[in-house]
């Protein structure tokens, strides 16, 4: 399988860095990956500290990745055992072809501790503080709040695939976690869409394109998709806000 192979030279070229553990979280971790759509969410924990050489060495080792054609969606967050217990804490990050510093969120937590996968060393259990509810449910209410609101006033996003889809993707699953207090996949998350009152022929769209065979997207088409997602979206989570926050 390419996402084997993948995964076992990052690993071969990782080793040099000491990782104390490797954990997979997102799709390749609960059961949804589907191979060149989905992304590699990996986090490392190496032995630390992560110095402006270990940040050369990290930007050497992806790019000599970048002949495999998945290799654009290998993203990784390097964290050291001082930071484990700090969520807000930014971590050494290589995605989207590039190094930056950014949180591992109490979602990602989360799933690390429900249903990651331990690629080698110590399980999440051994190392990684746990999410409270009370973690995840602010982070949650934050997140749809600070971060997608604002973003759905900006009209030239949303013509994009990965806006539409992970905005609509991130809500549904944001409410069940408000609403149940548990994590669910995308392939669920598109599923209840739907039933939360989302553009039908919008969700389609989405289902198409992560497991179907997709034509490529017409220019009214793209422009329709864009408002209807917004139209939708702006007042969803407006309410989802309002009797969660």
């Amino acid at each position: 399988m390419p996402t084997d192979a993948l995964l076992d030279r990052f690993f071969t070229a990782l080793a040099p860095l000491a990782p104390v553990a490797l954990w997979a979280h997102g799709s390749l971790a609960g059961g949804d990956y589907q191979e060149g759509r989905s992304d590699l969410d990996l986090i490392a924990v190496l032995e630390g500290p992560v110095t402006l050489g270990t940040v050369r060495r990290v930007v050497t080792l992806h790019r000599a990745l970048r002949i495999d054609p998945l290799a654009d969606k290998l993203h990784c967050s390097y964290m050291t055992p001082d930071g484990l217990g700090d969520a807000g804490r930014k971590h050494l990050t290589w995605a989207h072809d590039h190094v930056l510093r950014r949180p591992v969120t109490p979602v990602t937590r989360r799933e690390l501790h429900a249903f990651g996968r331990v690629l080698y060393g110590r399980p999440p259990a051994g190392l990684l503080p746990p999410v409270t509810d009370r973690e995840l449910h602010d982070f949650v209410v934050r997140d749809q709040r600070e971060f997608w609101r604002p973003a759905v006033d900006k009209a030239r996003l949303w013509k994009q695939d990965v806006w539409v889809d992970l905005g609509l993707v991130t809500f549904a699953r944001a409410s069940v976690t408000l609403r149940e207090g548990r994590l669910i996949s995308k392939r669920e998350a598109l599923d209840l869409l739907p039933g939360f009152g989302a553009p039908a022929e919008v969700v389609e769209d989405i289902d198409r394109r992560r497991y179907g065979n997709p034509a490529p997207p017409t220019e009214p088409w793209t422009t329709r998709r864009a408002e209807l997602t917004r139209n939708y979206l702006g007042p969803a989570i407006d309410a989802l806000v309002a009797a969660y926050g």
